[in-house]
């Protein structure tokens, strides 16, 4: 029985949500601070457990994280900063000045409060969207120069050089880029190429594909819950001011690998291209996970047709009823 305890912000999400499944098993005690922006029907499972505690707060706010502790618990041990405007589209459809003051601000704000509580690490959800096109067509590395495609990754370098300048400081900053994620969780989303991709073969027979030949990076969100309890559990040492990409090698692939393995699930599927031209997250880049399988002996044990068997699972099951629903989106629109 571990006494730790760790608060999530953003914890009614995507991978909060699951996370917060995860610690629960281990025997974590597990704050989440949420302001409930896609319900919080996630969180009704663990609404009854004793080791589990809920604040509805905005991470904007200066004392969110502060007000939130319980009085009969000790102070966190970690937080897991996940809470943000997530993904191109949404920060986009909020504009600069809202997007940098959730994702920016409020992060120097939790570290800043984290700090104050004593609180030991500071885990930061960022992205490999950061590196935007790869220069030379080589393998990305945590050493690759930055090279921000849209305003999402613009905020997230940003809180990045915030939290990288504060590696000296008693709450270690721990920093990890995801790669784009895939799976059920619960809080789905269906605004992330593998999972969309399931939906529309599943629903409408039909792929409409931009960007064809780009290469991304993929990891199943129950190997990133996996990853960052690793963060979580590891030496300090090891993780104090460190940025680790966060996937698996296995796991690029290029738009054209995806479409064949949604193909081999539901192959009455029609597929259309297109080309498209925007202002967006231009990505087209093989990452690698060197670093954090060397340093934390990270490695992942699901793969992408895991990933589509599960979702087709749901979707013909009638586990997720409605799944056009759009609080299975953070935002409308995205680019295939």
């Amino acid at each position: 029985m571990t006494d730790r305890h760790i608060l999530i912000t953003g914890g009614a999400g995507y991978i909060g949500s699951l996370l917060t499944s995860e610690l629960l098993r281990l025997n974590y005690r597990v704050t989440v601070l949420d302001s409930l922006l896609f319900g919080g029907e996630s969180l009704v499972p663990f609404l009854h457990h004793p080791n589990f505690h809920f604040v509805k707060a905005d991470v904007t706010e200066p004392r969110a994280i502060k007000d939130s502790i319980k009085d009969d618990w000790q102070k966190p041990d970690a937080i897991i900063h996940l809470a943000a405007i997530v993904g191109f589209p949404a920060c986009q459809a909020i504009g600069k000045q809202v997007a940098w003051k959730y994702n920016v601000e409020a992060t120097k704000m939790a570290f800043e409060q984290a700090s104050d509580l004593g609180v030991h690490r500071f885990v930061f959800a960022s992205t490999y969207s950061n590196y935007g096109m790869s220069p030379d067509s080589k393998p990305v590395t945590e050493e690759t120069p930055l090279n921000p495609q849209s305003l999402y990754a613009e905020t997230k370098i940003a809180a990045e050089e915030f939290l990288l300048g504060q590696k000296d400081s008693s709450c270690a900053p721990l920093l990890f880029r995801f790669a784009t994620l895939y799976g059920l969780s619960p809080r789905t989303r269906f605004d992330l190429i593998v999972n969309q991709f399931v939906l529309d073969a599943f629903t409408k027979r039909q792929l409409i594909i931009y960007q064809r030949g780009y290469s991304r990076s993929f990891v199943h969100i129950r190997d990133v819950a996996r990853g960052v309890i690793l963060g979580l559990e590891a030496e300090q040492s090891k993780i104090r001011g460190q940025v680790f990409n966060l996937g698996t090698n296995d796991g690029n692939y290029s738009k054209d690998d995806i479409v064949r393995l949604v193909l081999k699930r539901m192959p009455q599927t029609i597929v259309e291209y297109k080309d498209l031209t925007f202002g967006g997250d231009m990505r087209d880049i093989t990452v690698s996970f060197a670093k954090i399988k060397n340093v934390l002996g990270f490695d992942t044990t699901l793969d992408v047709d895991d990933g589509i068997r599960e979702l087709l699972f749901a979707l013909k099951s009638g586990i997720i009823q409605d799944p056009t629903d759009m609080r299975y989106r953070n935002a409308q629109f995205i680019v295939q």
